[in-house]
């Protein structure tokens, strides 16, 4: 433990507390120990007893939003197993938000206003932010247009569609990012628990995620709504993971229960150690 990195770490939350409560956000604290890690096939959960430590607050804060409340967040320890690197650890501080009746465009002024904030506290100037879609990005980087190129014209192996988007995202995309920047519209097959739309040329999954300085900070959803097409996505994500040679993951009753009953609601997922490394200019969330 370094102890400046403990001071800044703490400037940042007081700062991150400050922004929730002047926006009439409620502070929740919900179980670390779970019945059911998450619902995406490429996140490995660590088992504890019979159950998991939580991948995120996620499923917790969607039963919070369907009981009533409707600007809500959390910040506290997520774990997953198989998160190596400099900017991975198998424990990191979420901050996870979700507020109903708001839009993706709500979400991403309000990452920039709660960023600025951060950055304030820290002594840092806070960024300048473009917004842009995945196909912008990608053509950018690479020259190609991912809604009409083929898995071979991506990566040319043998893969799927998402394996060779997702190889030349973290080769070539990633890499060429600069400053701060919000990416919309990703392939409808990487929607994960996001509600999805026809937009020109190819449907897309209507969620987004912020990067500084190539670091990915945070993924954001305009939340699913339908508890059927929720089911099929947690059979199709454990279909995947025994193809895989993955044990499937439990399919949380309770979360699609309340995503049957909750309104409108966008959310969004912030990886704090990422934020105060990047805003901070450390190589890594190492404390």
């Amino acid at each position: 433990m370094r102890a400046e990195r403990c001071r800044a770490r703490g400037r940042a939350l007081a700062a991150l507390r400050r922004w929730f409560e002047a926006h009439g956000y409620l502070e929740i604290q919900t179980p670390v120990l779970v019945p059911s890690p998450a619902m995406e096939e490429h996140l490995s959960p660590i088992e504890a007893g019979g159950a998991f430590l939580r991948t995120s607050p996620e499923f917790a804060l969607k039963r919070v939003i369907a009981a009533g409340l409707g600007r809500v967040y959390e910040i506290g320890p997520c774990f997953r197993d198989r998160e190596i690197g400099p900017w991975h650890r198998r424990e990191f501080t979420m901050c996870e938000w979700y507020r109903t009746g708001a839009e993706l465009g709500d979400l991403m002024d309000e990452v920039e206003a709660l960023v600025d904030e951060v950055a304030r506290a820290l002594g840092v100037r806070p960024p300048s932010w473009r917004r842009a879609t995945v196909r912008e990005i990608f053509s950018e980087a690479t020259g190609l247009d991912p809604a009409i190129a083929s898995a071979d014209e991506l990566s040319g192996i043998d893969e799927s569609f998402d394996d060779a988007f997702l190889r030349r995202w973290v080769s070539d995309v990633e890499p060429a990012m600069r400053g701060a920047l919000f990416v919309s519209d990703w392939p409808a097959s990487q929607a994960a628990l996001a509600q999805v739309r026809q937009a020109p040329g190819w449907p897309v999954a209507c969620r987004f995620e912020a990067y500084l300085h190539g670091v990915e900070l945070a993924n954001a959803f305009l939340e699913l709504l339908d508890p059927v097409e929720q089911r099929r996505r947690f059979a199709s994500a454990n279909a995947a993971r025994l193809a895989a040679g993955e044990p499937p993951h439990p399919v949380d009753e309770a979360l699609i229960e309340a995503v049957g009953r909750m309104p409108r609601t966008s959310g969004i997922a912030l990886g704090f150690d990422r934020l105060v490394a990047a805003l901070c200019g450390w190589d890594s969330i190492a404390p």
